[in-house]
């Protein structure tokens, strides 16, 4: 009796069908937590790792790698490795550099489990549902503001403006082809409202809080979304009642003209005078476009320096230090960040790195690709990291990296999935 009691234990704790359960709603708990925190993203993937990593097989793993789409990533994952080597910076700079390529080796596993798994469809909705609540939490607090949620801008309840309006924009074109279905399959009320759930979005995205990068988003998913659903016609139609609409709150929200016209205010200051100015209350003039002008700047000098294989891994603060020798004003910024993924990328690792990177993204598109829900919405989720990978670290960034990598490898898998299951037909 006494050793049959720790066999039993073991069997169960180790049942590959169990644990893949188990991993599943894992899977479900890190979307919905993605939203809110980061403290308990992270664990949930820890929890998540362990539960999954026993279902996996030496055959699944070399099969997920010898896919582009997963063995891109771990490509990727392994050049920053290896770009240790040629870099002169302290080991320290050059791990904490790194930290931000661990999670693409995540995407291969995920592909792995959800090319199995029938439950891709709740890891999806529980995101939905997560920035749904998110959603009236900000509407609640941009028209009742409370003092215990004063910790960022009035109607951002957690993170920051430009997570949550990247996660709005997303929730919003997911939307719009939830609602297109729904009336195609003579569901009005469903679809209405959907369409209204994806417009809650938009407004939110108008008048309460916006990341610039969002805004530049918009029109292009815009397009796709046109493109996916109603071919060019049908996209020229939706562009001109879209251009309609944007000028409508355009003209209505102050708040949005703000954001939109104060890029070239900050433009303008910056080539005024390259510094921040405050005036003796405290209050200073942003120019955070300015910052980004001067950092894309240099980083392309960078680049020039080492075109084929870059600095290394973790170069990019030593050589903004060694750049802001003698400057002033924002020209002495000192950054680890150049706000520019290829740029990150390109810096560090040089043309083979960008072409690593863009090889991935290409990779990525096409896996979702063809027709259906889940396509469409992998296709958007790709795109829209492309645009916004223009103006942010978009993949090393911890929200916006982990948004990427759930959802091209739930989305991925699912597609997977399906055409695995039409050619058994």
């Amino acid at each position: 009796m006494t050793q049959v009691a720790p066999a039993g234990f073991a069997a169960k704790t180790f049942d590959r069908v169990r644990l893949q359960k188990i991993a599943d709603v894992m899977a479900v708990a890190v979307a919905l937590s993605l939203p809110w925190s980061t403290s308990a993203t992270s664990i949930l993937i820890v929890l998540w790792l362990l539960a999954l990593a026993p279902t996996l097989t030496v055959a699944d793993l070399r099969r997920a790698v010898a896919d582009p789409a997963g063995g891109l990533p771990v490509l990727l994952w392994a050049l920053g490795i290896i770009g240790m080597l040629w870099s002169d910076v302290a080991f320290g700079e050059q791990t904490y550099a790194i930290k931000g390529f661990h999670k693409l080796l995540v995407i291969p596993l995920l592909l792995i489990q959800f090319r199995r798994s029938e439950n891709g469809y709740w890891v999806l909705g529980a995101f939905l549902f997560s920035c749904t609540v998110l959603l009236a939490a900000s509407w609640v607090l941009h028209f009742v503001p409370h003092p215990v949620w004063r910790t960022g801008p009035p109607g951002v309840p957690v993170k920051d403006y430009i997570i949550q309006s990247v996660e709005f924009l997303i929730c919003a074109f997911a939307c719009g082809h939830l609602a297109v279905d729904a009336w195609r399959r003579q569901q009005p009320l469903a679809s209405t409202a959907i369409a209204l759930l994806g417009l809650l979005f938009l407004a939110n995205m108008a008048f309460v809080a916006t990341g610039r990068t969002s805004l530049v988003a918009l029109p292009v998913l815009l397009i796709l979304f046109g493109l996916q659903r109603f071919g060019v016609k049908g996209t020229a139609v939706i562009v001109v009642a879209g251009v309609l609409f944007a000028a409508a709150i355009f003209a209505s929200s102050s708040y949005l003209r703000d954001r939109a016209f104060g890029v070239i205010g900050e433009i303008q200051r910056y080539h005024s005078n390259s510094a921040r100015q405050c005036d003796k209350e405290g209050v200073c003039n942003d120019v955070s476009a300015g910052y980004r002008l001067a950092f894309w700047k240099k980083s392309l000098g960078f680049v020039a320096e080492a075109p084929f294989l870059g600095h290394g891994t973790g170069s990019i603060p030593i050589l903004f230090r060694q750049a802001a020798a003698g400057e002033t004003g924002i020209d002495s910024a000192v950054t680890g960040n150049p706000h520019n993924q290829t740029l990150e990328i390109a810096v560090q690792y040089g043309l083979l790195g960008a072409v690593v990177l863009y090889a991935l993204w290409m990779a990525h598109f096409m896996m979702v690709g063809g027709n259906g829900l889940v396509g469409w919405l992998g296709q958007g989720l790709v795109l829209q990291t492309v645009v916004g990978s223009l103006f942010l670290s978009y993949l090393f960034d911890f929200s916006t990296g982990w948004l990427y990598v759930l959802g091209v490898g739930v989305l991925g898998g699912m597609a997977a999935r399906a055409r695995g299951r039409s050619a058994r037909r």
